[in-house]
C-alpha cells in the first residue's frame, strides 16, 4: 500500500508553495533576496515572501533566502554561517573584532537563472 496523502487542511497555501520552490532553487554558495524571489515569481513582495519562509521555510535552504542588506537572519547568525562557510558564500569581514560577517551582496546575489 502507498503513503496516504496527506489531508487537504495541511496543505501548503499556493504561493507558499511557490515561494519554497524558488528558494530550493537557489544555487549553494550564492543568496536571493526575500524582494528577488518575489519578482522571480511575478508576485507577491519582500514581506509575504518573508512570512512564507518564517512560516514554512525550515524544510528547504532557508539561509539563501536574506535581506538585501546582507545582514544575517537575528537568532540565526551561527546557523546560517555555518551553512555560508561549507557552501563557499562570499562574506564581508564585519569591520569590529567578534562582530558578525555580512553576505557580500555584490558577489553573492543570485540571478535567478545561473547555476
Amino acid at each position: 500500500m502507498g503513503p496516504m496523502p496527506r489531508p487537504t487542511a495541511h496543505r501548503l497555501p499556493d504561493y507558499a508553495d511557490r515561494v519554497l520552490s524558488a528558494a530550493e532553487r537557489v544555487p549553494p554558495g550564492r543568496v536571493a533576496t526575500y524582494g528577488d524571489l518575489a519578482r522571480l515569481l511575478g508576485e507577491g513582495g519582500p514581506r509575504q515572501v518573508g512570512r512564507v519562509m518564517a512560516l514554512y521555510g525550515g524544510a528547504v535552504p532557508w539561509w539563501r533566502v536574506v535581506r538585501a542588506d546582507g545582514r544575517l537572519l537575528p537568532g540565526r547568525e551561527g546557523d546560517a554561517l555555518a551553512h555560508y562557510r561549507a557552501e563557499g558564500t562570499p562574506l564581508r569581514d564585519p569591520g569590529t573584532p567578534g562582530g558578525t560577517p555580512r553576505l557580500d551582496m555584490r558577489r553573492a546575489r543570485w540571478d535567478g537563472v545561473t547555476r
